[in-house]
């Protein structure tokens, strides 16, 4: 898979206006001596649904904490458009407090910011509506499933309006018919909200149907190593999965993926 041409003139400026963030030649090597990423080129552009594919180890969930300055590059440079954007973080886990109800924990980043509950209240019930769990406000945890859950941890980091909404393989411990309908949800909010989304994921059909762009990386240490492009706008249906183009993309997506996984060790 080759890379495309560098853009010149009005499609340089055009690339330039849509990009929200790039990483140049960016490394993390952590204080064990472990290098997780070498050379890491990337961008990432405004209003798209780009996800990370790779094997265990690439460094995938490393480039998020990186984009959400969890941690520090210990080379190479990651240039935002804007300066100190708001970023929305959806761990692999829910992460909720058991202790308090739901509304409480979707107000939490906002309450961290010095807003009083009663201020908060109306971003908070949008929050929940927007991911279907309004009638939920007063619940705890522990008497949610599983998808309601994660439903909530969505809402949660998307309650400050994020730039960029983070997400670390949410659906991976999920069962298929779960997966499938939060990843339904997740491309008509995405679409209704004109979010930006960056998606780590190990799943090929899961990358396919939901993004715009997948990055491929390679393991050992971790890098980009080939993109693919989904001509399919969003937002996208049940029929999509059952389409010519789907099935041609999965092939193409998995042969990246299976050649990704057979690459020798790149030198660093």
């Amino acid at each position: 898979m080759s890379a495309a041409p560098a853009p010149t003139g009005e499609r340089a400026a055009a690339a330039e206006a849509t990009r929200l963030v790039r990483l140049e030649g960016v490394g993390k090597t952590f204080a064990n001596g472990t290098t997780a990423l070498a050379g890491v080129a990337m961008e990432v552009r405004r209003g798209e649904f780009l996800s990370l594919l790779g094997p265990s180890g690439c460094g995938k969930s490393t480039v998020l904490r990186l984009l959400a300055g969890l941690t520090s590059a210990s080379s190479g440079r990651i240039n935002w458009s804007q300066s100190d954007p708001e970023l929305g973080f959806v761990f692999q886990e829910p992460t909720l407090m058991p202790w308090a109800t739901v509304f409480a924990n979707v107000w939490l980043p906002l309450r961290l910011k010095g807003r009083a509950r009663a201020q908060a209240k109306p971003a908070v019930m949008e929050a929940l509506a927007k991911v279907g769990l309004a009638a939920f406000a007063n619940a705890y945890p522990r008497e949610l499933s599983g998808g309601m859950k994660m439903r909530v941890s969505i809402a949660r980091a998307l309650v400050t309006r994020p730039a960029i909404l983070l997400m670390d393989e949410p659906f991976a411990a999920l069962d298929e018919i779960t997966r499938n309908k939060l990843n339904d949800d997740l491309v008509a909010l995405k679409c209704e909200l004109d979010a930006t989304v960056v998606f780590v994921t190990h799943s090929v059909y899961e990358s396919v149907y939901l993004s715009d762009r997948i990055v491929i990386m390679a393991p050992r240490p971790g890098r980009v190593v080939a993109e693919v492009a989904i001509p399919q706008p969003l937002p996208r249906e049940e029929d999509f999965r059952l389409s010519p183009l789907y099935a041609e993309c999965c092939r193409e997506t998995s042969a990246a993926l299976h050649r990704a996984m057979n690459m020798e060790p790149a030198a660093h």
